[in-house]
């Protein structure tokens, strides 16, 4: 992935629905984006357009629908996000943004475990 990435939240949309369901036409995308959004067809089909420019994602025309797929890694562009925000929201302190996170949302017994088993492997290494 680019270096500096930095996709918009319409285009995080549509990469999250692309990183889920794998490899999809505008159609299908716009029809699951429907599920949370107002948004038309040619809105999407534009969207789609260019983040093929900014390769974000690649297309295959052999077929009779153009099929889409994610061209970034689901997980380094999480990663990036993650750092940027790290970095301009807690002033560097990733404390800080689990203090913010975890204050603001009420998690399960189970998340909280799993936090606890994260916690104690990053603690032994």
């Amino acid at each position: 992935m680019k270096q500096n990435l930095k996709p918009t939240e319409s285009e995080l949309e549509i990469l999250n629905i692309l990183w889920t369901f794998g490899p999809s036409s505008v159609r299908d995308v716009h029809e699951k984006l429907l599920l949370t959004k107002e948004a038309g067809y040619t809105t999407t089909l534009k969207l789609m357009q260019i983040m093929l420019e900014k390769n974000l994602l690649g297309r295959d025309v052999s077929g009779k629908s153009h099929i889409y797929t994610a061209l970034v890694d689901k997980e380094q562009t999480q990663g990036q996000m993650m750092k940027k925000m790290i970095e301009t929201m807690f002033n560097g302190s990733p404390v800080q943004m689990v203090m913010q996170a975890l204050g603001n949302h009420k998690a399960s017994k189970s998340e909280l475990e799993m936090i606890r088993e994260y916690l104690d492997k990053k603690i032994k290494k």
